[in-house]
């Protein structure tokens, strides 16, 4: 393993300070964006309220990257978007912009060649151009419907040249406007849900107790008149820790479980000559098949157990779940 030098108590000194400046020139950058934020903004988040088409974000360098991260905000917020490289559209890949698209290009300086080029194709088409820039007074901008100020005093960078606080800028007011336009679109969480179905909150939003639920043969359960002997052997083969007793419509009439059966011996009670009626606990606990599963993991949770019989429509026995089974579906 390479061995490291510890840095001097002035060196530490130094790297802090120089990173506490960095911090606060770029909190500083965003702060004065507000004040420019004015009727361009709103036309901008207008236009991408009702593009009948896409909206194809555009940048050279740094703010590519950046344009890429806000084309990637606005569609997994309901605005469908995606990013086209300002070099590559000069050799066909324009050809993916359409009249009924609305540009997002992004140029600090406003004069990026190769924004440039195609500024004149785009206006032609009448695609409703949205630029932000550093210069309100660029090519740029004279060529775009919309002009949104993202200028800064000067880069976090010592040499003032390393795209810093411009960045953090261009970044911020991507958000701003994707947030402006999900929430005037009336934008919900279980929308967001539905474009992040792999992501935590998907799972939660997304995944029915139906989805993670035992069912038919996986589902323990027995009559009324079952005797205990039997019925543990239900509970031990189906690996529940619980077993349902239904009537012969398949009503839940109780429940039985292992810590019921553990009471039941701690009271010195011979179960062996008892029926399941004679020891289930008619109080289950029940969730429907349509809920959520993190409803599941809720109810789990307030009442301190780790089952849940599921009932259809019509109250019939329908499934089981349990802790385990919401784990393994991520769901908590």
């Amino acid at each position: 393993m390479m061995a490291m030098n510890s840095p001097t108590s002035e060196q530490r000194e130094a790297i802090l300070t120089l990173a506490a400046q960095v911090l606060t020139i770029e909190a500083d950058a965003l702060i004065a964006l507000k004040s420019r934020l004015g009727p361009d903004f709103v036309q901008a988040v207008y236009a991408l309220l009702h593009v009948k088409g896409r909206v194809v974000v555009m940048g050279m360098g740094k703010s590519g990257h950046i344009g890429r991260k806000i084309a990637a905000t606005l569609a997994s917020t309901g605005t469908p978007a995606f990013f086209v490289h300002p070099a590559e559209a000069s050799h066909g890949d324009l050809g993916m912009v359409t009249k009924d698209d609305v540009v997002i290009a992004l140029s600090n300086s406003g004069e990026s060649e190769e924004l440039s080029a195609i500024l004149p194709m785009i206006k032609r088409q009448g695609i409703v151009l949205i630029a932000m820039t550093g210069n309100p007074h660029s090519t740029l901008a004279k060529h775009a419907h919309m002009v949104l100020d993202s200028a800064v005093e000067k880069e976090a960078c010592p040499m003032n040249l390393a795209p810093t606080a411009s960045t953090t800028a261009q970044l911020a007011l991507g958000d701003a406007l994707a947030v402006a336009v999900l929430d005037a679109r009336g934008f919900k969480s279980t929308d967001f849900a539905r474009s992040h179905p792999g992501g935590s909150l998907g799972r939660r939003l997304l995944t029915h107790v139906s989805d993670v639920m035992r069912s038919g043969d996986a589902v323990p359960s027995v009559a009324p008149d079952t005797d205990c002997l039997d019925l543990m052997r239900v509970m031990s083969q189906k690996g529940l820790g619980a077993s349902a007793v239904v009537d012969a419509a398949g009503h839940i009439l109780g429940i039985f479980t292992d810590g019921d059966l553990r009471r039941l011996i701690e009271k010195g009670v011979d179960v062996r000559a008892l029926k399941a009626k004679d020891v289930m606990n008619t109080q289950a606990s029940t969730i429907h098949r349509d809920a959520l599963a993190a409803e599941a993991a809720q109810r789990m949770e307030q009442k301190r157990i780790t089952c849940l019989l599921v009932v259809d429509a019509h109250d019939h026995l329908c499934g089981a779940v349990n802790s385990n089974d919401l784990m393994r579906a991520k769901v908590i």
